[in-house]
């Protein structure tokens, strides 16, 4: 059978942000599709972006392994894959020009390729899977191998056609897959385990995993663009997901997992039936999720959660006003954000918050009332973007016409406004160095009162005090100047 070299478009060290958090994973969806297709007799290898320098790493790869085949197949379960940047972009279109070269058949499948397939096939791709790509993937290179030349049957494809045919061609959508336990185990031994360890210990003193138990998010927030998944959700079984913890833990001594789900634990009862096989195993391990608010308030839900190792839960908070909550189409109140944190709280659970500044119509009065929740409630951490319109979503319906040249991030950290917001974007950049700022100085001053209450605190973080406190105070007199 054919070889196939398996790549994305991910390089952490283009993302400065998220390579000084020193928290790389490998790629999960690359690898779930590579096992499908070595599943079907084909020889499979990866070059993994993360921790590479460059693109041009790959030449002297493909000069020796020589692939028929170059699927650049991104990781749909890690969230900066979805910001589309135009960072990684480039770097695509680079590795694809050298696939070309070396006379490959190059496929793609990501987020950006789904929404802007005109761009990559302009840049030499052959063929650009749109969506859920792995059973599209699977169809397509085996018509390939059986010397197919017409693909207009294939659904979940973008291609340009023979002449006389002018431009892309579209092929009806795939649906999406249903039964997640029929896929084969990620391809975990085609990563470079030492690589990723040698970054978690240096920096973190532990090493940790990834893996997904869902796919897709039934919930429709205005501004989340789902060009993989879409509005569906379907979930793997309890058993299969701690089949694959126990395995990793047994092969890789990892404790510690990311759940890269959007929505952990929404099916019913899923939660309770995870923390019994986890039981029944007497697997030891710790793990982080994202959940919503109201998902977390239902039944028993984080007693079971707790129960099966949840150490960290980051929420979608965003906004500590119901009207922008509203606006938005959270489908979520206020007071849930107050319940969760109280009773994660007392299970010894991290709480997280991501928060969004600058959607529309949000007043400076909204963005004082979010600023009082993260004071008032102390998550263990916060995470703050801008409103960010991405192709697909009502939001960017809402605000398309007012897009001006740029319209995707450099990087994650970019934090550019794209449409003329309530203030200035120097106002957004300001007000993200104050929120945090205001945040650690009220983390600060919470080890304080624990110090009065109990005679014990984090030394350092109570110290930050004196840093924090004049520098809180020097940014809200800037952001009081551009308003």
């Amino acid at each position: 059978m054919s070889r196939i070299l398996f790549t994305h478009s991910y390089f952490y060290r283009f993302d400065p942000k998220q390579w000084k958090a020193g928290q790389p994973y490998p790629p999960y969806g690359t690898l779930c599709a590579a096992a499908l297709l070595r599943e079907c007799g084909f020889e499979v290898d990866l070059f993994d972006t993360n921790l590479r320098h460059s693109p041009d790493e790959i030449l002297p790869v493909l000069a020796l392994q020589k692939p028929k085949y170059l699927v650049l197949y991104d990781d749909g379960f890690n969230y900066l894959t979805k910001m589309c940047l135009t960072r990684m972009r480039e770097a695509a279109f680079r590795m694809t020009k050298y696939a070309k070269a070396q006379g490959c058949t190059v496929l793609v499948s990501s987020s950006d390729s789904t929404d802007h397939y005109e761009e990559y096939l302009r840049e030499g791709a052959d063929f650009v899977l749109l969506g859920e790509g792995e059973i599209t993937l699977r169809e397509l290179i085996l018509a390939l191998e059986s010397g197919k030349s017409h693909f207009d049957d294939i659904q979940g494809l973008a291609f340009l056609p023979a002449p006389p045919h002018n431009g892309p061609f579209r092929t009806p959508p795939r649906p999406v897959l249903t039964d997640l336990d029929s896929l084969p185990d990620p391809a975990w031994d085609l990563v470079d385990m030492e690589a990723y360890r040698a970054v978690w210990m240096e920096r973190h003193g532990y090493f940790s995993l990834n893996l997904a138990t869902t796919r897709g998010c039934p919930f429709k927030c205005n501004w989340c663009a789902k060009p993989i998944y879409g509005n569906r959700y379907n979930s793997r079984s309890p058993q299969r997901v701690a089949q694959e913890i126990d395995l990793l833990i047994r092969q890789y001594g990892v404790h510690y997992f990311w759940m890269a789900d959007d929505i952990f634990g929404l099916k019913p009862r899923w939660a309770q039936a995870f923390r019994d096989i986890v039981r029944e195993k007497g697997l030891q391990f710790q793990y982080k999720i994202q959940s919503r608010v109201d998902l977390l308030l239902l039944e028993d839900t984080i007693s079971a959660l707790a129960a099966s190792g949840l150490r960290q839960v980051w929420v979608g908070a965003e906004s500590g006003s119901q009207s922008i909550l509203d606006a938005m189409d959270k489908g979520t109140r206020v007071e849930e954000i107050r319940e969760a944190t109280r009773l994660l709280k007392q299970k010894d659970i991290e709480v997280c918050f991501f928060l969004q500044f600058g959607y529309l119509g949000e007043t400076m009065a909204d963005i004082e009332k979010t600023i009082a929740l993260v004071e008032e409630l102390l998550p263990h951490d916060i995470g703050i973007s801008v409103s960010y319109p991405l192709p697909g979503t009502k939001f960017y319906e809402k605000v398309k016409d007012l897009l001006g040249v740029k319209k995707n991030w450099t990087d994650s950290d970019d934090l550019a406004m794209m449409y003329p917001a309530t203030f200035k974007p120097a106002f957004y950049r300001r007000l993200h160095r104050l929120v945090h700022k205001r945040f650690r100085l009220q983390q600060g001053l919470e080890q304080w009162r624990q110090l009065f209450r109990t005679g014990h605190c984090q030394v350092r973080r109570a110290a930050l005090v004196l840093y924090y406190a004049p520098a809180a105070l020097v940014d809200g007199w800037r952001l009081q100047m551009l308003q």
